[in-house]
């Protein structure tokens, strides 16, 4: 009894999630097979399954209009839940600007949610379900490189455009190009291209590359040995390490060899334990460090503290930022 009984509040809180204060300006309909509350900030909303979402205070305005749905795939639990409710905030707050303004061509924008939980597999059966059921009109999202490959074939099967965020793999828009799929975002040979020169004229000659061992490292780490040796550095080594690895002491404790730099391409919880470990077991101590600007996002820094002191990364520059970036101090 005492078991049901609790299985009972829990179905309760999961019903009653749209009734939170997080969610006060989110509106929902239809049933979904698994909803849960994220657990992000007062300011940040999300929802698992199909849950689908409009702005409230301009829902009436649009009458029988019939909305614009879009299917909208990301990580919300596993190894890459922090980003992916990260960029559901992101799509959430885009949706609200939209139907605020009117939305296109007077129909709104709605949003049917769908969690992959960071593995390839239920990626697929998600975005399927997307289009087959939900019968969404445009797909989404994405993030994890090894995900967005997999889902890709779907959306080509329906004819159904994707537009990719953060998936970086290179293969992407080249190898497995798709006239269904684009990502208005770069990818690693550019920023390889970019950065190389820097690490290798003003950071260190030697580098050992450590990469998550999946499509997005393995084709990140590709682009930067090509790019430090083009510009007159040494790649001594590579390190590939699963993706969410816990403890990583045994990967760690098998980088040797002569080299002044290291190089993570990391991201999430990953970069806080390779970072951590690293730091503990002395490697980051006999060389320079540096990577993919993910490896000291700024919710890292707290956890992290001196350990990545001295750290250098690359990362994308947004034109709002100008204004108070582009100084002589900055350049």
């Amino acid at each position: 009894m005492p078991a049901l009984r609790a299985s009972l509040r829990r179905s309760a809180m999961a019903e009653r999630w749209h009734d939170e204060p997080w969610a006060k300006d989110i509106w929902w309909r239809g049933k979904t097979t698994r909803r849960k509350f994220l657990g992000l900030s007062a300011a940040a909303a999300g929802a698992l399954g199909g849950g689908m979402l409009v702005p409230a205070p301009w829902r009436e305005a649009f009458g029988q209009a019939k909305p614009f749905k879009i299917g909208v795939l990301q990580p919300l639990t596993g190894a890459a839940a922090a980003g992916g409710k990260t960029a559901l905030v992101g799509t959430q707050l885009a949706a609200d600007r939209i139907n605020k303004a009117g939305g296109i061509n007077g129909r709104p924008v709605e949003l049917v949610v769908a969690d992959y939980e960071s593995k390839p597999d239920v990626g697929r059966r998600k975005a399927e379900k997307l289009l087959v059921e939900d019968k969404v009109d445009i797909g989404e999202g994405g993030y994890l490189s090894n995900v967005c490959i997999a889902c890709m074939p779907v959306f080509e099967e329906h004819k159904t455009i994707w537009m990719i965020g953060v998936c970086l793999d290179t293969t992407i828009t080249t190898s497995k190009c798709s006239r269904y799929v684009f990502r208005p975002f770069d990818y690693a040979p550019s920023q390889a291209v970019a950065f190389a020169p820097y690490l290798v004229n003003k950071v260190a000659k030697k580098w050992h590359v450590v990469y998550l061992d999946y499509a997005w490292g393995q084709s990140t780490r590709d682009a930067y040995v090509e790019q430090i040796k083009k510009n007159g550095g040494e790649v001594m080594g590579t390190t590939g390490i699963p993706l969410g690895t816990a403890d990583m002491t045994a990967f760690i404790s098998k980088i040797t060899g002569s080299f002044d730099g290291i190089f993570a391409i990391m991201f999430g919880a990953n970069a806080v334990t390779f970072t951590t470990q690293a730091y503990d077991l002395g490697l980051l101590r006999k060389a320079r460090y540096a990577g993919d600007g993910a490896v000291a996002e700024s919710t890292h820094l707290p956890v992290l503290a001196q350990k990545v002191e001295g750290f250098v990364g690359v990362n994308r520059y947004i034109p709002v930022l100008t204004k108070p970036l582009d100084t002589p101090a900055h350049k």
